[in-house]
């Protein structure tokens, strides 16, 4: 099981001091961030992608670079690649470089993006957004799998004996996460290549994501990947914490009540009640976040998203300290405790290696292997 935090780059006023933080500030605390990650015990770093205020993370690979020289352990992700608007080529081009400079410690969500101003800035529309994403991820597929890739579709200009650079690390392309808050063709593209589904599991009930999660299993199932309880499943959830739960609550409602995403909306109350937020205790914490697996299934990552809303770096940097002493450990005891022994394993770099190989090696010796008259003679 990975845990991790990730970021959606909001530039937001802090409204308990009205002071909106600069663009190089985020920045720098980003990277801040992602260092107490892996102080902490944590697994996996990752940041979205936008091309519009109030958001700053428009080159997330740039930003995950930086990172990976200052690190040495937690994978590096993101939260959106836009396979709709960024061209598959340039998409496998520079995860496969990351790949290389952070020595394989690389995986990344694709998605759509819910921002419909932004196709026009790239020369798409946002009515082809759901073929877009299907015929980008095709190509991007083969230009990570094939040496050389002879191609043509609807949305792009054809290749011809084209070879992608650098090729993947070891041969091995990023481990991919499909995500969604809404779109069934997502959930299906994944299951098709038996890659993971990452649901946001922010704004919406549980019930919306158990319908998006289970229509991913059973297809990932029926592709022949392996169980429905098996599938590669990765959550969001958001959290605040303090001693006491009244004081976590008093000191997160005017972010809450202001936040650009949900604010001037339901109630803090009743957003609790409804989503996976928590503002609590290190208990509340801890008894919430064990209580998606009864939701949706035993699942491989759980990522968090704690530095919104105009919560400054060093509130956000001791919510990871306790959640480091308090939560976490107790966390992860019991969510390995609960899951099945023959669950897929959380992606790594070298879990793909090692399952590339075994397959290699399986299909020598099933190449090798002589017939039966041959033997019987």
């Amino acid at each position: 099981m990975q845990f991790g935090v990730f970021s959606v780059s909001d530039i937001t006023r802090d409204p308990t001091t009205g002071r909106i933080p600069t663009e190089k500030e985020r920045i720098d605390a980003s990277v801040a961030i992602a260092k107490k990650v892996e102080e902490i015990g944590m697994d996996v770093y990752a940041i979205g992608e936008h091309h519009n205020r109030p958001f700053f993370s428009s080159s997330p690979t740039t930003t995950l670079a930086y990172i990976a020289a200052q690190t040495e352990r937690i994978i590096l992700s993101t939260t959106t690649t836009l396979i709709t608007t960024n061209d598959p080529v340039k998409i496998a081009e520079d995860f496969a470089m990351l790949q290389h400079l952070a020595d394989g410690r690389v995986d990344l969500v694709l998605g759509r993006g819910n921002t419909g101003p932004v196709y026009p800035w790239f020369g798409k529309n946002m009515q082809d957004s759901v073929n877009l994403t299907v015929e980008n991820y095709h190509l991007l597929r083969r230009l990570w799998d094939e040496d050389v890739v002879n191609w043509e579709g609807k949305f792009r200009t054809p290749l011809q004996n084209f070879t992608s650079t650098p090729r993947p690390l070891d041969d091995v392309a990023p481990f991919v996460w499909h995500g969604s808050i809404r779109t069934p063709q997502v959930a299906e593209i994944a299951a098709y290549y038996g890659d993971g589904f990452f649901a946001n599991n922010i704004f919406w009930p549980k019930e919306h994501y158990q319908q998006l999660i289970g229509l991913y299993r059973e297809r990932y199932e029926h592709y022949g990947h392996g169980r429905a309880d098996q599938a590669v499943v990765g959550l969001g959830g958001q959290f605040y914490m303090a001693k006491d739960s009244q004081q976590a609550v008093k000191e997160f409602r005017p972010y809450f009540d202001n936040a650009p995403v949900y604010g001037h909306g339901p109630s803090l109350e009743d957003f609790t009640a409804q989503t996976p937020l928590t503002v609590g205790s290190p208990q509340q914490v801890l008894e919430k976040t064990l209580s998606f697996q009864e939701y949706f299934g035993s699942y491989q990552r759980q990522l968090f998203l704690i530095d919104h809303a105009g919560l400054p770096l060093k509130t956000v940097l001791n919510q990871l300290d306790m959640f480091g002493e308090y939560v976490l450990p107790e966390l992860r005891k019991e969510m390995e405790s609960r899951a099945p022994k023959d669950l897929t394993p959380a992606p790594t770099h070298e879990g793909l290696v090692a399952a590339r190989n075994a397959k290699l090696v399986a299909e020598q010796a099933t190449t090798e292997e002589p017939a039966a008259s041959d033997r019987d003679q």
